[in-house]
């Protein structure tokens, strides 16, 4: 277990219907970095604007990478109390007495719990701290504690449905999540309901948990981009360029790129045959090395992905399988790369066809991608359209404002 402490001093929120010392417990699956991490990303942006709007924050997050506890004093500005604790395993059987026995859905002891050190810090922190909100991130592996800070104002941010990421992996043919999808959806029929509102970033996201439980109090608070990281430059583009961006450690992601290289990339080129593609991101595994070859470049990790969106003629984007926003999808949109992309890549971004980006089944997106190539006014227009969008609706400073309006509405209602 690793523990920090810090002052936090920052901007008063009292403008967002929020006290000048609001201080707020939040109990995390995970750190706040490294920030290209989808999940970690949302917190690493909400931390450090809350903290400019004077919100004070205790963290309590759980870790599995080995290096997590090394990387404290990259967000330790942002929190005025930090402590950090590995995350043990858990079994299916735990999961399957939760779903068998309703009484031990939410832990009452610690040793109850899949994680006791993680009770035990809620527990301590709750003894000698006031709170006037728990803000749980997560949804497995945080959702149980309630019981804890029942008399708190709360809410939980599942981040996304898990049930309507294993229905895109079962109608894509993957039995485990054929097996899975109907254990999952009953859990997302009990874990969110005693919280005062459930924060997904997403309309389909939420649709999806209003279907399993229609009486849920839902809230939908989109991902939002930095700006002044993302956006586009004056250099030029290479025409013949397209490019994907992704942790190839993620199911989705690899599927993604096993479709631009033997679909997508073979038909683009019988046209156009200068075509090139970029996968840019972490962690491809080797057979996705191993077809890197004149016209397909795999880079691996790179230290910033911007500035091969800034290159890139195209950003193709052939997801089918996922839930949740896609910042990949936003960052593209924010360089003012034109995009092409299936429907469920751009799920809760109000991209519109042909306008902001250009949207079509998987099926049909290496024709697109030709048509595209071939028109450079469509791909100004895209572009310009893309970064419009951005800059009116997906930024970070908004969904913090979404956040601490969220916040003081509960807290009000309490």
């Amino acid at each position: 277990m690793v523990e920090h402490r810090t002052e936090n001093a920052g901007v008063p929120s009292s403008s967002l219907g929020l006290g000048t010392r609001t201080t707020i417990l939040l109990i995390s699956r995970c750190p706040p970095y490294p920030a290209h991490l989808g999940d970690r990303l949302i917190l690493w942006h909400l931390a450090r604007e809350l903290h400019k709007r004077g919100i004070s924050i205790d963290l309590l997050a759980l870790y599995d990478r080995a290096d997590d506890p090394q990387h404290i004093d990259k967000y330790r500005p942002y929190f005025r109390h930090i402590r950090l604790i590995p995350e043990p395993p858990r079994s299916n059987l735990s999961y399957l007495r939760r779903l068998l026995l309703p009484g031990a859905r939410f832990a009452n002891r610690p040793e109850s719990s899949f994680c006791p050190p993680l009770w035990g810090a809620i527990a301590e922190c709750l003894r000698h701290n006031k709170y006037d909100l728990a803000h749980c991130f997560g949804s497995f592996t945080v959702y149980e504690y309630l019981p804890l800070f029942a008399h708190l104002p709360k809410l939980i941010t599942p981040y996304e449905s898990h049930s309507l990421y294993l229905r895109s992996a079962a109608q894509q043919g993957n039995l485990l999540a054929r097996i899975r999808l109907p254990l999952a959806r009953r859990y997302e029929q009990f874990m969110f309901s005693p919280y005062d509102r459930t924060v997904l970033i997403s309309d389909v996201d939420a649709a999806m948990l209003r279907d399993l439980q229609p009486g849920l109090r839902v809230a939908v608070i989109p991902n939002g981009v930095d700006l002044a990281q993302f956006r586009p430059t004056a250099s030029d583009r290479d025409r013949n360029s397209l490019v994907f961006v992704g942790n190839f450690a993620y199911a989705p992601n690899q599927d993604a790129a096993r479709l631009l290289i033997e679909r997508l990339l073979p038909a683009v080129r019988a046209k156009l045959p200068a075509a090139r593609l970029q996968l840019v991101g972490a962690n491809p595994p080797d057979w996705l090395r191993e077809l890197a070859n004149e016209h397909i470049e795999v880079t691996g990790r790179v230290a910033d992905v911007a500035p091969y969106l800034s290159r890139a003629a195209l950003f193709v984007c052939p997801l089918r399988i996922g839930a949740g926003m896609k910042n990949k999808v936003l960052e593209a949109l924010a360089m003012g790369v034109p995009v092409v992309a299936t429907p469920l890549s751009v799920d809760g971004i109000a991209a519109r066809h042909q306008e902001s980006a250009w949207i079509a089944p998987v099926d049909q997106l290496a024709a697109a991608a030709i048509r595209l190539l071939q028109d450079e006014a469509l791909r100004v227009k895209l572009s310009q359209n893309g970064r419009q969008l951005i800059e009116a609706r997906y930024t970070w400073a908004r969904t913090a404002d979404a956040y601490a309006r969220l916040y003081a509405e509960i807290c009000a209602a309490r």
